[in-house]
């Protein structure tokens, strides 16, 4: 006897056992509810063959063709990734709009005798309340913004304070980025847009409001990737803990941090010649000569004076946080930055 099939609104529910995205791998990839699994009807080619069916010869010779890869993968998944599931498996079913992809999952999922959800409105209908979730979860935290010069180790102090058991909220690790035109993160590709703002959704939802949440200062733009508004507006008030150190400190710990890039001089040189700034072209030939006899740290260096610290002071009139802790590192060594994520550890915050 098949088991019921009943639509929800509600993705985020512990009556679901597992979170099925039936769209395509490609679909997936842009962005899916987190925790979901991809078991597609179809394919990526699949839905491109069909899409040529429909226009070529006709919607029911479409629909016949893809009724044949539907069934064909819902045996596959059925037979691998759901084949030990006990007879209480109550999967939550979505595809784009909750239609035809959902209903043919279910439909089998039904029959061997499970009970099934499916996502009214499917991925759509989801993501239409992204943002506004994120607006609802800022309003509930606490921030407390860990700002400072580049090369001042800022995501190792965010790191250090994760191990250790505090709530952080990496928007660099999210994003895949490190958050300035150099910072693109080796052999990494920065998730979709939707994606983005899923995995800071998602983030936010399992802090606990009771306890503060670190992170970063950040451009509003973090690689391509934007910040989204609501979460920027708390960055730009919420109070700092600021981190500053040397000049050629920050520039040692820059041409460590950055030598994948130094492996591809070419590629490097056209980077730095997309910096923006009022350097001039003189600067910008002078970087590209320090690149050209492998000086890594001068580069840094003159980086740091002529571009970033530049940067990095103008955007602080943008900003409107108060400094509640400050502290002035004789250097970046990892014993230094422990010391001060000990010492930030034993404060405490207003929340």
């Amino acid at each position: 006897m098949s088991a019921p099939i009943a639509f929800v609104d509600v993705w985020d529910s512990d009556d679901y056992d597992l979170i099925i995205d039936v769209r395509s791998p490609g679909e997936f990839k842009e962005d899916h509810i987190p925790g979901a699994l991809n078991l597609p009807v179809l394919s990526d080619e699949e839905r491109k063959i069909i899409g040529t069916k429909h226009k070529e010869l006709s919607p029911f010779e479409a629909r016949k063709l893809g009724a044949s890869f539907v069934a064909k993968n819902i045996a596959g998944h059925i037979q691998s990734d759901l084949k030990n599931k006990r007879r209480d498996f109550t999967p939550l079913i979505y595809c784009w709009r909750g239609g035809q992809r959902s209903k043919s999952f279910a439909l089998i999922c039904s029959e061997i005798g499970w009970r099934v959800f499916i996502l009214s409105g499917g991925y759509k209908n989801y993501r239409r309340g992204v943002i506004d979730k994120i607006k609802e979860l800022v309003l509930g935290l606490s921030f407390v913004v860990i700002a400072g010069r580049t090369g001042t180790r800022k995501t190792d102090i965010l790191e250090g304070l994760n191990q250790r058991g505090a709530q952080v909220l990496d928007l660099e690790k999210l994003a895949s980025h490190r958050g300035s035109l150099l910072g693109k993160l080796e052999e990494l590709e920065q998730p979709s847009q939707k994606m983005f703002e899923t995995l800071i959704m998602d983030a936010l939802r399992h802090f606990d409001p009771g306890r503060v949440v670190f992170l970063e200062s950040e451009s509003q733009k973090i690689g391509q990737r934007q910040i989204p508004r609501a979460l920027w507006k708390f960055i730009k008030t919420s109070p700092q803990i600021t981190v500053s150190a040397p000049r050629n400190s920050r520039a040692s710990t820059l041409s460590k941090k950055y030598n994948y890039l130094t492996k591809d001089r070419g590629n490097l040189k056209n980077l730095i010649k997309k910096i923006p700034g009022r350097h001039g072209l003189n600067r910008t030939e002078y970087w590209c000569s320090l690149i050209t006899q492998k000086l890594w740290e001068e580069l840094s260096y003159d980086l740091l004076e002529f571009h970033y610290d530049p940067s990095y002071d103008n955007s602080l009139k943008n900003n409107d946080r108060s400094t509640i802790y400050a502290y002035e590192h004789v250097d970046c060594s990892d014993s230094v930055l422990l010391k001060t994520v000990e010492d930030i550890l034993s404060k405490e915050f207003e929340v």
